[in-house]
């Protein structure tokens, strides 16, 4: 964070300072929600979770060097006492982003929108000093903390957006406005909470809604091809930049094609230029992330051929996202278990498929949180799509959203033991260590709350029989 006194941050925030010897001592360190994190000049943020509360753990945050605690009571270490902490982390965000002066890119969507933000900030580094998002903090909270990671030298900035409902995205544009914003696509993500498609472009349009107009340099950066993000574009006073497959888009891919490793190569188009990208990624669905990245660049002054070779050069910074591990004997594990809705699922099973050319071919999926009505449709939808691009197994893991992806592939034609229901995690570890066998590629893939990425690592980690890893 930019060098701030305790009674600058104090008076952000409309706060009371509470057992602070010295107002103007400075916040150098990080500001962090965790007392583990605290680092020497940090800010502790003192939340009152569901599980733990935050001021349980002042004393130990400011003997870890912290130079005080934000927290709404006096918790008798140097504190600045205010009403709501959410609340003030977001105005000491919008206060710091304001000094800043560096430019803010905002980027949302229903899916792609982490390994977006990484590949945006990837090339963005080449250009200037860049912070970004760290792993999925797109949030009231998140999204704060993220900002807050800027310092005097910051020239670009990052920020994911995450929303579940209407105006949400509007509101963490308020703290921290975006001066080029990005919409990737409008699927059924949370379609649960939303209640329709047409309600998530309403919420995800905010974004475009919010920008400063085309002659103050606002930039609408837009999926050509996705009819209702491409509609945005009535939405917004900023200056439109299209990206896409289509023929009209301003950043534009052909020659799409997979490599044998499952690995996408296209041809990229800019108004400067065009060069051939390789990605180190695995999927097609990475060619529209890797052109919504391509267009902020392009915005930002990076010719084509700079673009190209850092997209070629890009990996994965956010943990569990389409993460390729080989093992010893041949086996390939795809850690691809942060979260999950329908569209992903189909992108992350067509990756498997092609990385799996000749070899056996595991899906081991779990449930789809927050679909709402349409779950079981869903579910089913992605249990037939298995069966159809000849995934070898499929291995279905919990309660009744895995039964019904069970039971799509059944009624699709799998039989026998191509297709199985278990009831946990290590079930399924358990059925993996006892059939798999050299060559085989393993997609493992749910919602977050399942937690099926300890399917994946106790693959890779080689956990005791029995045992699954949860490291």
């Amino acid at each position: 964070m930019i060098a701030l006194s305790l009674a600058e941050i104090t008076a952000i925030v409309g706060g009371q300072s509470s057992d602070i010897p010295d107002p103007s001592l400075t916040v150098t360190g990080p500001v962090v929600i965790d007392s583990r994190l605290v680092e020497s000049g940090s800010l502790f943020a003192a939340f009152d979770g569901e599980h733990v509360d935050g001021h349980d753990y002042a004393q130990r945050a400011v003997e870890a060097g912290a130079a005080a605690v934000l927290a709404t009571r006096p918790v008798g270490v140097p504190a600045i006492v205010v009403d709501d902490v959410e609340v003030a982390l977001g105005a000491l965000a919008r206060a710091v982003v304001q000094r800043l002066g560096a430019t803010v890119v905002g980027l949302t969507g229903s899916a792609g929108k982490t390994s977006t933000k990484d590949l945006t900030a990837q090339l963005l580094q080449r250009h200037g000093p860049t912070v970004w998002t760290p792993g999925s903090l797109n949030g009231e909270i998140g999204l704060p903390l993220s900002a807050l990671r800027a310092d005097e030298d910051t020239r670009y900035l990052v920020l994911e957006m995450g929303a579940r409902g209407i105006g949400h995205i509007r509101y963490l544009t308020e703290l921290t406005p975006p001066k080029i914003g990005v919409v990737l696509n409008v699927g059924t993500a949370h379609i649960g909470e939303f209640g329709g498609r047409e309600q998530i472009a309403q919420a995800k349009g905010e974004l475009v809604e919010t920008l400063p107009p085309a002659e103050e340099g606002g930039v609408a950066v837009l999926n050509a091809d996705d009819p209702l993000v491409r509609a945005m574009a009535s939405r917004t006073k900023a200056r439109v930049l299209l990206f896409g497959e289509a023929a009209d888009a301003d950043i534009r891919a052909d020659n799409v094609r997979l490599t044998d490793s499952g690995q996408p190569a296209f041809t990229l188009h800019t108004p400067s230029g065009c060069s051939d990208v390789t990605m180190r990624l695995y999927g097609e669905h990475h060619v529209s992330n890797a052109l919504a990245a391509a267009a902020v660049a392009h915005e930002l002054g990076m010719s084509a051929s700079m673009i190209a070779t850092a997209l070629s050069e890009a990996g994965t910074l956010s943990r569990w996202r389409m993460e390729v591990t080989e093992r010893p004997d041949g086996v390939t594990v795809v850690n691809d278990a942060y979260n999950a809705n329908p569209e992903s699922m189909r992108a992350a099973l067509r990756a498997l498929v092609a990385m799996g050319k000749g070899r056996r071919t595991w899906a081991v999926l779990g449930p789809m949180a927050e679909l709402g009505d349409d779950s079981l449709a869903e579910h089913d939808a992605v249990g037939r799509l298995a069966v159809r691009l000849n995934v070898s197994k499929l291995v279905a893991v919990g309660g009744r959203e895995a039964s019904w992806l069970q039971l799509g592939a059944y009624n699709e034609g799998s039989w026998g033991e191509e297709s199985v229901h278990v009831s946990d995690a290590q079930a399924a570890v358990d059925l993996l260590r006892s059939e798999l066998r050299a060559g085989d590629v393993v997609l493992v893939k749910a919602s977050r709350s399942i937690g099926l990425e300890k399917v994946a690592l106790a693959l890779v980690e080689g956990a005791t029989e029995g045992e699954v890893a949860t490291r």
